[in-house]
């Protein structure tokens, strides 16, 4: 499991957006970037600055995910038929943690990573703690015992500002399946995604 090493609301600032959506972030009270020199004047940012913001916060979103496992992630996409950036955001939206996340299982995508990590997540009634492990249409995800009673869990369900897409089936309050690799159109981001930036950063 990769390791996150600085808080992941200096992302929210340093893009300028509330990149999950939170209430609580703090972009909502300081839309400049943390640091001293945050609140500099912006200069005119290039091409590439512009593409690489899109994959920072692309990346970021899905939970700060390694630049070695985003740009595998990316590859595989490009070797795939259709668009790339479709395909990106597909096999994205296929992670483990993200379905955990999007079921509502937990409140950050963070969180869904450590309860992964911590083996609280069945997949086809299998145990699986491994957070990048790609979940196919059909396959059903389910809490464990002890994750059932967790307090953490019960805040994520109860909160009102997402809701669980239809690409994910809920089938009680503990179990969902997977029904198929969403479009970028059915990805209910708190901001615009660009994927086509990021497709147009690693094709340099």
């Amino acid at each position: 499991m990769s390791k996150r090493k600085t808080s992941k609301y200096k992302l929210d600032r340093r893009m300028g957006e509330n990149i999950w959506g939170r209430p609580k972030s703090a972009v909502n009270r300081r839309s400049y970037g943390p640091g001293q020199h945050g609140q500099r004047r912006k200069s005119k940012v290039s091409d590439f600055g512009i593409q690489l913001r899109a994959k920072q916060k692309l990346k970021g979103y899905y939970g700060d995910v390694t630049e070695k496992q985003f740009k595998r992630t990316y590859q595989e996409a490009s070797q795939m038929k259709g668009d790339t950036g479709q395909n990106l955001i597909g096999l994205l939206e296929q992670r483990l943690d993200m379905v955990v996340y999007r079921a509502k299982f937990a409140p950050t995508i963070f969180s869904a990573r450590q309860i992964v990590s911590h083996g609280h997540i069945y997949v086809n009634g299998v145990k699986c703690n491994i957070a990048s492990r790609r979940v196919f249409p059909g396959d059903v995800m389910t809490l464990g015992a002890k994750a059932k009673d967790m307090a953490l869990i019960a805040e994520a369900q109860g909160l009102a500002e997402r809701e669980v897409p239809e690409y994910v089936a809920p089938d009680g309050t503990d179990k969902v399946s997977f029904v198929r690799v969403p479009t970028l159109d059915e990805v209910p981001y708190p901001v615009k995604m660009e994927p086509n930036l990021v497709v147009e950063f690693y094709s340099r």
